[in-house]
């Protein structure tokens, strides 16, 4: 994992579920995944990276939430409704296809977007337009009251990571999106792993939501 990235819902999700986990820090500035002992983990390089007691390695992170979900505490955090676990899918497929990978990722990564050095303001202009849009898609998703599914599910720190970075960055929340945010950092083990990756949950969750 690394601090502040998608790994932060996998790492929430771990203290959920109550598993004991090891927890190796990739440092991705310094292209750390792309080394030949993390290829050799996660031949794509990407982050999180799951070993399983068996020696299994999930290496997506919609895969490794709905495991854990099915798998730990008896299978708790994840729906037994079909229609509740199509949901649960679409809802973590909007979140890593539409708001990370379109449109977080050029804020944070423009330069793979750009064709020169001097496209990147243009580009991450593009991608908070793009996050914003695709965060009220998301909001519309979630349950109108509580969580994600209306209870806890491994789908709802999927959510919290891209409500994260939009509080990092100041990208406008819709109110539904903001209220589970705010209630996610309730939550223990958000506390807890939020502090483990240097921040302080207490200055979080401030935003004003988006009026649309």
């Amino acid at each position: 994992m690394a601090p502040g990235t998608c790994s932060t819902a996998a790492n929430i999700l771990l203290e959920e579920v109550e598993e004991v986990f090891e927890v190796a820090v990739v440092n991705l500035p310094a292209g750390e995944n792309h080394r030949p002992e993390y290829r050799a983990i996660n031949p794509s390089g990407t982050i999180p990276s799951l070993r399983l007691k068996d020696g299994r390695v999930l290496t997506d992170l919609v895969t490794i939430a709905e495991w854990l979900g099915r798998n730990c505490r008896r299978g708790r955090y994840w729906p037994a409704d079909p229609a509740l676990q199509t949901r649960a899918h679409a809802i973590m497929e909007q979140v890593t296809r539409e708001v990370h990978a379109q449109g977080f990722a050029r804020v944070f990564v423009p330069e793979k977007f750009a064709g020169t050095a001097r496209d990147c303001a243009a580009i991450m202009a593009e991608g908070r337009r793009l996050a914003a849009r695709a965060l009220e898609e998301l909001a519309g998703r979630l349950d109108p009251q509580g969580y994600a599914l209306g209870a806890f599910s491994a789908a709802d720190p999927i959510v919290f990571y891209v409500a994260f970075w939009a509080d990092m960055t100041d990208v406008p929340m819709p109110a539904r999106l903001l209220a589970h945010y705010r209630l996610m950092l309730g939550r223990e083990a958000v506390i807890r792993v939020l502090r483990e990756e240097g921040y302080d949950p207490a200055r979080l969750g401030q935003p004003a939501p988006n009026p649309a």
